[in-house]
């Protein structure tokens, strides 16, 4: 792996090398802020597909998967709609030695709590994800969710959050929710429909991309979807990494 941009050093930069997670950590790290930051990690192939044959794993490579790893490793919570859930095959979050020390002294637990975006809660609460993670998952919903199933969900031990009315979830709430109870370093990883509404709402502050070097054609999701905003977000770029041609970008709020 190889850095891209910012160019400090053009030999060193040129220069292909093997990239710890302690580096990549350092890379990736969240800014010093008071209040939360919420980062989007995702991947798409050359034409703008966000998956191949409903998933993503299939257009990633062993670096994305380090990255994704880092990102876990550094964040509070992780945050997925309910599709992406089930679709992933979602698994409670878990400690890593490799990140221990550095989570320890942020004032972290040992591992992220996943969030589950979810307005139905229509949700297999009997999975290990609810019933035995390491962090109590919390599931946000609107205050109009079926009673039967947030009694289901908080029999199998998750934390509900209400973050909106009706079944909606409302993206600006559920990031306040989600930093009142201390979980300030947000991560998202999709799907495509939260991320848009992330997007849409104003409060996405980074975004982490891979670009693959496939081509897939079909009619795949993009990483982002729902309406279109009236003006386009600008963010910066904040860092670029490549390796065999797979680019790993980090883009921040203009």
């Amino acid at each position: 792996m190889r850095r891209l941009f910012p160019v400090t050093d053009l030999t060193a930069a040129d220069a292909p090398r093997e990239w710890s997670l302690d580096d990549l950590a350092d890379v990736y790290a969240y800014p010093g802020t008071d209040g939360p930051w919420l980062r989007a990690n995702m991947v798409s192939t050359l034409d703008g597909a966000a998956q191949h044959d409903g998933r993503s794993q299939p257009i990633s490579c062993e670096s994305d998967m380090r990255i994704f790893g880092t990102l876990r490793g550094l964040a509070d919570v992780v945050i997925a709609g309910a599709e992406t859930v089930r679709l992933e095959g979602y698994r409670p979050a878990r400690a890593r030695e490799a990140f221990a020390a550095r989570r320890a002294a942020a004032g972290q637990g040992p591992a992220p709590a996943v969030a589950v975006v979810s307005g139905s809660l229509d949700l297999d609460f009997s999975l290990p994800l609810f019933v035995s993670p390491l962090v109590p998952t919390l599931v946000l919903t609107g205050a109009g969710a079926p009673p039967d199933r947030i009694s289901a969900a908080r029999k199998a031990g998750a934390d509900v959050v209400i973050a909106g009315e009706g079944s909606r979830v409302d993206p600006v709430r559920a990031v306040r929710e989600l930093a009142d109870r201390g979980l300030r370093r947000l991560l998202t990883e999709g799907g495509p429909r939260l991320l848009g509404q992330f997007v849409a709402s104003g409060v996405l502050d980074e975004l982490c991309l891979t670009v693959a070097p496939l081509l897939t054609a079909g009619d795949a999701q993009r990483i982002a979807g729902g309406p279109a905003v009236t003006v386009p977000k600008r963010f910066a770029l904040a860092s670029l990494l490549e390796e065999d041609g797979f680019l790993f970008s980090r883009y921040r709020r203009s």
